[in-house]
């Protein structure tokens, strides 16, 4: 990990050599957007990462927000995504430069790096056998009750960056009695322990033991994948 110039923001560096900031603001299609919460966090807290996409219905809205926190662009990292109805030759530049207009920015995205989601080990195989560039990024689903390990491995055994979303499991994690009692031990909030459990920030270190505790809760999610190749039929 680095910082990015002017800021104590962790980065880490993808394939291609840009640096994407560790920890990210996400927007959803289920209510995931708050304004004042965008603005709050880039603003007041040196986020510089957010995660949309069209079909999330916001990116117009992170437009203001980004506006109204007054940081330039070019020190933000804005991830979107592509849904289906935007493949093929042609669709996927048009989408693309119609995000860009709803998010205000020049690029994203006119692609300076390229992921995919929710990405098991066979569908990056195959992506592999039919694409000339291994994407930068796989945002799979990650937290303390989901834990794909073999998959992570694999990211990184082919320099893909492995990018964990959902790191609070929807917010179930927040009343688990085993975070509750780790977030009263350190002094902070069970959101915090979840994300600590992740990645390297904070002013705090979790110990070993504790670790190997979050590490033994049982996976209780499926795993939202891919159940077919879908670059395939366009």
């Amino acid at each position: 990990m680095d910082y990015s110039e002017g800021l104590s923001v962790p980065t880490v560096e993808l394939a291609n050599g840009l640096k994407i900031p560790i920890l990210g603001l996400g927007t959803s299609h289920r209510g995931g957007y708050s304004h004042s919460s965008i603005v709050y966090a880039v603003k007041e807290c040196g986020i510089r990462h957010i995660d949309t996409a069209k079909k999330y219905g916001c990116e117009s809205y992170l437009k203001k927000a980004i506006e109204e926190s007054a940081v330039n662009h070019e020190n933000l990292w804005i991830t979107t995504k592509l849904w289906p109805e935007g493949y093929g030759y042609g669709a996927t530049k048009a989408a693309c430069l119609e995000s860009c207009k709803s998010l205000g920015v020049d690029y994203i995205g006119i692609c300076r790096s390229i992921g995919v989601s929710n990405f098991l080990i066979s569908h990056l195989e195959q992506l592999k056998e039919d694409c000339d560039i291994i994407p930068h990024v796989n945002q799979v689903e990650y937290h303390p009750f989901q834990k794909p390990q073999e998959l992570v491995d694999y990211c990184r055994s082919q320099g893909i960056v492995f990018e964990g979303y959902c790191p609070l499991d929807r917010g179930s994690a927040l009343s688990h009695p085993n975070i509750i009692e780790k977030a009263e031990k350190y002094h902070c909030t069970p959101a915090q322990i979840c994300i600590r459990w992740s990645i390297q920030v904070f002013d705090f270190s979790l110990s070993e033991e504790d670790m190997t505790s979050l590490n033994s809760l049982e996976d209780n999610k499926k795993q939202v994948t891919l159940k077919f190749p879908l670059w395939k039929e366009y």
